[in-house]
């Protein structure tokens, strides 16, 4: 038996705390109890050996630590002589156990987060921790990130994206997230586990384990970076490859924006123009309508220079016919002409307009059945000689003594 340097009411509290409560099945693994025992050893740790405690106790190693619980608890009490060899059982099975963390880069993707350990003062690492029983490796991975640097990366993380290695015949996967502030502020949740946080820029970080580079840019020998150096290269190579689709994929959404913006731009002046050449219909004194262009008096002025266009102008300015007489003498002006003037053009033209207007006309003043009679036989029969004489004699009674009183519809109005 030792003498006790840890106060037996002490050893009573982390004992209800940690290990009276375990099952019992439990209780017959000694590997496993050594895992509570852990955790009472960080809680003594943290909460029994500070500064602020009167009672100024010591720290103690996980050896030390165990031979005051096995010696103070009776159903441990019977294995005391095998502490050592049951300690090197769990040792041996923690490295066996995977261990899950993540590597945080920042915007740029220029650092990345290490964390330092309290106990081994000159390494650095990422933020990482062993897998509890049953436990998914994306949740270990962010638990332990936020109690190593208090930063929550449950939003951040994609299980797709990690790199893993065999270090020391165990299983170490980290998770890459990227987009963290560099001005985040990181407070390790667990006390006297991590001692700093700190970003490190990844071309100052050793690529071998001989790579001299950050005891010339930072005064530190690549020694203190042993767990990071297995995974240096395979980031600065994941980073160069994201960069790389990120470059493929940019030139086409800039093409898709400005096409887009282009289109819109098409429709809005479209619209414009469309709204311009609206007419605006104004009441006069007499109680007339009358139509008043909504364009500028630019446009107006440019409109009454071509007053005596007709249709058939409109339609060769399409093909670049102008107002101006040089305009007649490109080819391309010439030969529109050609096209629109032609004989069967002419023709047709000719044909529809004057059986349109002589309808009109016609069936209003025909009286009398002589009148109608030669209308027939010199407008409709020339050009539809299959149309029947009878069709034209039918009149509605409702319409035989109609009269057009302009006055009468002026004072409706």
């Amino acid at each position: 038996m030792i003498e006790h340097s840890i106060p037996l009411d002490i050893l009573d509290d982390l004992s209800s705390r940690f290990i009276i409560n375990v099952p019992d099945e439990e209780r017959k693994d000694l590997v496993r109890m050594c895992f509570q025992i852990e955790l009472a050893h960080w809680f003594y740790l943290d909460f029994y050996c500070t500064d602020n405690n009167t009672r100024k106790l010591k720290s103690c190693s996980m050896t030390e630590f165990t031979m005051h619980i096995f010696q103070h608890i009776p159903f441990l009490r019977v294995h005391i002589s095998r502490v050592d060899t049951i300690l090197d059982q769990w040792r041996e099975y923690k490295q066996n156990v995977p261990t899950f963390g993540a590597i945080l880069l920042n915007e740029d993707m220029t650092r990345v987060l290490l964390v330092q350990n309290y106990w081994a003062k000159n390494s650095w690492g990422f933020p990482k921790g062993k897998v509890n029983e049953d436990e998914d490796p994306s949740h270990c991975a962010v638990r332990e990130v936020f109690e190593e640097t208090g930063f929550d990366i449950s939003n951040l993380i994609n299980n797709d994206q990690f790199i893993e290695s065999i270090i020391n015949d165990r299983l170490v996967r980290l998770y890459i997230i990227t987009g963290v502030q560099k001005n985040t502020k990181f407070e390790p949740q667990t006390r006297k586990e991590i001692k700093n946080v700190e970003w490190f820029a990844l071309a100052d970080l050793p690529n071998t384990a001989k790579d001299m580079t950050p005891k010339v840019k930072m005064g530190v020998g690549p020694n203190a970076f042993f767990m990071v150096v297995p995974f240096i290269r395979r980031v600065k190579r994941w980073i160069s490859e994201k960069r790389q689709r990120e470059k493929m994929q940019l030139p086409t959404a800039k093409r898709h924006r400005h096409k887009s913006l282009g289109d819109a731009d098409t429709v809005i002046k479209g619209n414009k123009r469309h709204q311009q050449s609206q007419p605006v219909q104004i009441n006069t004194i007499d109680g007339t309508k009358v139509q008043q262009s909504n364009t500028s008096p630019i446009h107006n002025r440019r409109t009454s220079e071509c007053k005596n266009s007709s249709k058939s102008g409109y339609k060769r300015n399409l093909f670049g016919d102008s107002a101006n007489e040089k305009c007649t003498k490109s080819p391309n002006t010439v030969l529109a002409k050609q096209l629109i003037n032609s004989p069967g053009r002419i023709a047709s033209r000719r044909k529809k307009k004057l059986t349109q207007q002589t309808y009109e006309n016609k069936i209003v003043k025909c009286n009398n059945k002589k009148e109608h009679s030669m209308w027939y036989d010199n407008t409709v029969k020339k050009f539809y000689p299959n149309i029947s004489k009878d069709i034209f004699n039918f009149q509605s009674e409702t319409w035989s003594h109609f009269k057009f009183d302009k006055q009468a519809i002026l004072n409706c109005i």
